[in-house]
């Protein structure tokens, strides 16, 4: 059973500081989340879900997350990574296709779409893919990728030299 406190109890001003803070994170982070997403999706429509699933936890831990000094944009992508992760581990033999939209005019089709790096870039697997995505997209250092991702330095080494292996040889191939 919940209780009830008395109004006088709540401290208003806090609840409203906490909102505003988060909603002041929400604007001017999320172009960067969902170019971050998109590259880590493939496609915009995954992009926009995994952003707003990953917005809708860190909302609702936001005041307990600023208070214990986690910086908010790495522990998106963190959790992005993550999440993204866990829906590829579900659902890796499920193939999506976005619907055309009902709009008149709008072009349901990725420009990127038949890009061989693109192509390439989408064939990578989830972790290859964060790694390749932080570094050259958004620019991070391998010890930034390590603390977003919660993986070694050693592992992020790893992962980018994989994944650039496996490009190279893809574009060649192309």
């Amino acid at each position: 059973m919940t209780a009830v406190l008395p109004v006088e109890w709540v401290d208003v001003d806090v609840d409203v500081d906490v909102r505003a803070d988060f909603g002041e994170f929400v604007r001017m982070s999320l172009p960067t989340l969902l170019r971050y997403g998109h590259a880590l999706t493939g496609n915009q429509h995954d992009a926009a879900d995994l952003v707003q699933t990953v917005l809708e936890k860190l909302g609702s831990r936001w005041a307990s997350l600023t208070r214990k000094g986690f910086e908010p944009l790495a522990y998106a992508r963190r959790s992005m990574a993550n999440t993204h992760i866990s829906w590829w581990r579900r659902h890796r033999r499920e193939r999506l296709v976005p619907d055309l939209p009902d709009a008149i005019g709008e072009s349901g089709v990725d420009r990127l779409e038949h890009e061989p790096l693109w192509q390439a870039l989408r064939s990578l697997p989830p972790r290859q893919r964060a790694v390749v995505v932080l570094r050259f997209y958004e620019g991070l250092s391998e010890l930034e990728i390590a603390a977003t991702l919660g993986i070694s330095p050693g592992t992020v080494k790893s992962q980018n030299s994989r994944a650039m292996a496996t490009l190279r040889k893809r574009l060649e191939e192309g």
